[in-house]
């Protein structure tokens, strides 16, 4: 059991503090950071969106509770981490962006994985039984 707690927290705290720099560096404007970006063919505001989602994301992670915007933020950065790894590949960047993004969202599904049961919705949230629909008295 410590060994995966280990292993979560350490894939997680890599996870949440490349998408935190990120976030920070797409919020300040860096210079890199929106060369890139615009490298890519997207727009150059389209930053300042990506970072806001980032340091969110990387909040909902890491504070206990909020089980459920935990799982929106794992498949946010899957989504935008398999994003980004094709828009490299398409703008046939170095091989290298391709690896890196893909191991983030990597990190981002085994950290989902690995995440203890009070960070689990099945766990936390128990759905209410459903009664069996018994048939109409007229067709016994």
């Amino acid at each position: 059991m410590k060994t995966k707690t280990f292993a979560y927290w350490t894939i997680t705290m890599l996870l949440a503090l490349s998408m935190f720099s990120g976030g920070v560096a797409q919020l300040t404007r860096n210079p890199q950071t929106v060369a890139g970006v615009v490298q890519l063919g997207y727009p150059a505001y389209l930053t300042s969106i990506l970072g806001c989602w980032k340091i969110a994301g990387t909040v909902a992670i890491l504070v206990p509770g909020f089980v459920r915007l935990k799982e929106w933020a794992y498949a946010g950065f899957f989504f935008l981490m398999t994003g980004a790894a094709v828009s490299h590949a398409v703008c046939h960047d170095p091989a290298w962006h391709v690896v890196v993004t893909l191991t983030l969202a990597g990190f981002a599904v085994v950290s989902w994985a690995l995440r203890p049961a009070s960070r689990r919705i099945g766990e936390r949230f128990v759905a209410p039984s459903v009664p069996t629909a018994l048939p109409h008295p007229s067709f016994r």
